[in-house]
């Protein structure tokens, strides 16, 4: 089913466009078979622009024309007592309803339901009896129809999109923090600062969390898809980790771009690898952590308590080298960076906390 949709698309025939003619197809065909309407294009219509990517937006936007209609209705049927139909009923009509609704702080879309529907009314509703409530219907109809067609024909599901957006976010968490490395090398003028890589994490943060956000929408009225919400939820615990990640991650490089300031820290600190060697396990708990979210098989948890095992104990061994450190500014950037290191591999344990490293 998926190759032939993907065949299809290719040609511009995307699964919403299906959707959309068959919603005003059958809405077209309930009105006039069924209702015996005399304008059923008013529910092909409504149709056409109630189908949107997902169920949550198609009844928003089936709300909104609804809401539209009426007041449209309901003002065109007050002004029709005082006005004939021509180019002043016409001005105020149009005045009165999208200023009330602006008042009223209407969707802009509402806004423009109501000029359309008070227009129309007040054209045709005087000389055809029935017509306001005709409009009404067949506005219903299309839209009920509508909804009920994009969450019954393959309903969008963004979990993958989400999956996919964690293995990335994790991904380029741990390589992030890898490439801070080089802020331990003294390179005098030419130094780096990690400022660009840390910035192109915080958008990555952002990316993910819209997707999150997205896949939240696609459920939302998915009778279908219910199955789904706890996988979703358990995603959006690990992109929320993830994200506390990106946040001690920050705090590493001020850390560290803080050390490359500190002349007695060269001096004093002879043991400069090893920091590197804890900050790259823990890079690698990172993307152990991400796989893990995916796919929670007992190879991906046994690398990652194999990779959390180890960075602490490459972080207990950096706590050692505090015995000769004399420099309490030192000791302070040091311990801070540490710390914000116990705190990501706090984050990845998930709910099955790794027991400790007892130090000899």
């Amino acid at each position: 089913m998926k190759r032939v949709t993907d065949i299809l698309a290719r040609y511009g025939l995307t699964l919403q466009i299906f959707k959309t003619a068959l919603a005003a197809a059958l809405s077209w065909f309930v009105a006039k078979n069924l209702l015996q309407a005399e304008y059923p294009f008013f529910a092909a219509l409504a149709a056409i622009l109630t189908v949107q990517v997902t169920v949550a937006d198609s009844v928003d936007k089936a709300t909104q024309r609804f809401i539209g209609i009426v007041g449209g209705v309901i003002l065109s049927m007050l002004m029709g007592h005082w006005f004939d139909v021509g180019a002043v009923s016409i001005f105020f009509v149009i005045l009165l309803g999208m200023g009330i609704s602006k008042a009223l702080r209407m969707n802009p879309q509402v806004i423009s339901q109501v000029a359309i529907s008070s227009f129309l009314v007040l054209a045709f509703g005087q000389t055809e009896e029935g017509y306001a409530f005709a409009r009404i219907i067949e506005t219903i109809l299309g839209s009920g129809i509508a909804v009920l067609i994009n969450a019954l024909i393959v309903p969008q599901n963004a979990i993958p999109d989400v999956e996919k957006s964690i293995i990335t976010f994790s991904g380029l968490s741990a390589t992030t923090l890898k490439s801070l490395n080089v802020l331990l090398d003294n390179n005098g003028k030419n130094r780096k600062t990690g400022r660009s890589e840390v910035n192109a994490l915080i958008k990555e943060t952002d990316r993910c969390h819209q997707t999150l956000q997205l896949a939240e929408q696609s459920l939302k009225y998915n009778l279908f898809l219910t199955h789904k919400r706890t996988r979703l939820s358990r995603l959006a615990v690990g992109i929320s980790k993830l994200e506390h990640i990106t946040v001690q991650i920050r705090g590493i490089r001020r850390g560290l771009a803080d050390l490359q300031l500190n002349e007695v820290f060269q001096l004093e600190y002879d043991n400069i690898q090893q920091l590197k060697r804890a900050m790259g396990a823990t890079a690698d708990c990172i993307a152990a952590f991400g796989n893990t979210m995916i796919v929670t098989s007992e190879e991906n948890l046994s690398l990652l308590k194999h990779n959390i095992l180890k960075a602490r104990a490459e972080q207990a061994l950096c706590l050692q080298d505090f015995k000769r450190i004399s420099s309490l500014e030192t000791l302070r950037d040091v311990g801070s960076i540490l710390t914000d290191l116990n705190r990501i591999v706090a984050e990845t344990e998930r709910q099955n906390p790794v027991k400790q490293i007892k130090l000899a």
